[in-house]
């Protein structure tokens, strides 16, 4: 191996000190809630500038939250509406997504060109309302599902992928025998690991996130996702007067925490696939 060069070696060093500042500048805000949400209330009050460590180290706000039922019932229903709608929407796209990538599907280039009108323009939110709640979805948990069940980017990008796997493979499979089925789910998703990882992360952390649609579909208190919640929380925080009523700047930190935790868990285990997977159709040879 050869040595550097001196210009390789400054660059590697302030490469290493840019990428460690964004690091600092990245993380630390994470860690800015974490210690405010070990610190007591007064402690947040009095307390000025960064935070390093707990002011007045407490888990008095872990416990409210832990004790609130409301929080418990929104991450029910969060979870619930995360974990079907991403598998709904990685059904639906990918199924979608293989029909449209065939080069004998003839009419894919008029579908192909609907799907990305909708990227441009789109009815409103007064018509989506209407639709959402003429066909029976309003105050329904499916309401969060069914009206956002294929994101068109995510289509576009599964597409792509799909169209990268060798014809030679599906002609061989059907000379073997094979129907469509059997291609799709035995060839094309099996090839495509990377890309639905990846696709499974950006669904997921659309249901996760989602809070405005609940806000407008939504009634019922018991069918309210956790974000809705925890917003009520910062609401409550932020309007109310009295000490009796005024929710404790802890406690707003600690639910930022226990609402962001789990799906920061999720990314360790598609890191492998992300890049490669957002790589999808980048480079076209």
């Amino acid at each position: 191996m050869s040595k550097r060069t001196k210009g390789e070696k400054i660059f590697s060093v302030f490469n290493t000190f840019l990428l460690g500042m964004v690091c600092v500048f990245t993380l630390y805000p994470i860690y800015h809630v974490l210690m405010a949400s070990f610190s007591s209330s007064s402690g947040i009050l009095s307390h000025s500038g960064l935070f390093l460590k707990p002011v007045g180290f407490s888990v008095s706000a872990y416990q409210v939250i832990l004790n609130n039922k409301n929080i418990w019932t929104g991450y029910g229903n969060t979870i619930f509406i995360v974990v079907v709608g991403t598998c709904l929407s990685l059904l639906v796209s990918s199924m979608a997504a293989y029909s449209l990538s065939r080069q004998c599907f003839k009419a894919r280039a008029f579908f192909m060109l609907a799907i990305t009108f909708t990227m441009i323009f789109s009815g409103g939110l007064i018509p989506l309302f209407l639709v959402v709640k003429g066909v029976g979805l309003y105050d329904s948990i499916w309401s969060l599902i069914l009206p956002v069940l294929i994101n068109t980017n995510n289509l576009i990008i599964m597409r792509t992928s799909f169209a990268q796997i060798p014809i030679s493979l599906e002609e061989s499979a059907k000379i073997d025998g094979a129907n469509d089925i059997i291609i799709y789910s035995r060839i094309v998703l099996p090839l495509s690991k990377a890309t639905i990882a990846v696709i499974c992360l950006y669904y997921g952390v659309a249901y996760w996130n989602s809070w405005f649609s609940a806000s407008i579909y939504l009634r019922k208190r018991k069918l309210f996702p956790l974000q809705l919640i925890l917003r009520e929380i910062l609401i409550a925080n932020d309007n109310s007067t009295s000490d009796s009523e005024l929710m404790s700047e802890s406690i707003k930190y600690a639910a930022i925490i226990v609402s962001t935790v789990p799906i920061l868990c999720v990314y360790p285990f598609l890191q492998k696939y992300f890049v490669k997977g957002v790589m999808i159709g980048a480079v076209k040879g």
